[in-house]
């Protein structure tokens, strides 16, 4: 049931909205790849906001102006919806991460 769910949290910031959406497992979990010598906590503090289905974060993701995606299942449902190319996703211990920014031409 879990895999279709993640935690949404919306920050904004300068008239800027920027979404941190992680898989529904993974809030408060520290993932270590040794290989990368990277570590990442999925700080309740960022990400701890609204459960919803992954279906309802992609949504509110064409409203965001910058978003911070973690987790399998959400990573790979932006990739499928267009959101996010896959050569722009990194692995963390075997879980996915990407981050993705709107720039309109018209603002510079």
């Amino acid at each position: 049931m879990s895999d279709d769910l993640v935690y949404v949290k919306k920050h904004t910031s300068g008239g800027e909205v920027v979404l941190a959406i992680c898989d529904y497992s993974l809030l408060g979990k520290k993932i270590v790849d040794r290989e990368k010598n990277i570590t990442l906590y999925i700080d309740p503090n960022f990400y701890k906001g609204e459960v919803m289905s992954i279906k309802q974060a992609l949504e509110l993701l064409k409203k965001a102006t910058n978003a911070n995606l973690i987790g399998n299942n959400i990573v790979e449902a932006a990739i499928r919806e267009g959101y996010v190319l896959r050569e722009a996703v990194i692995e963390v211990g075997g879980v996915l991460h990407a981050q993705l920014m709107v720039v309109e031409a018209e603002r510079f």
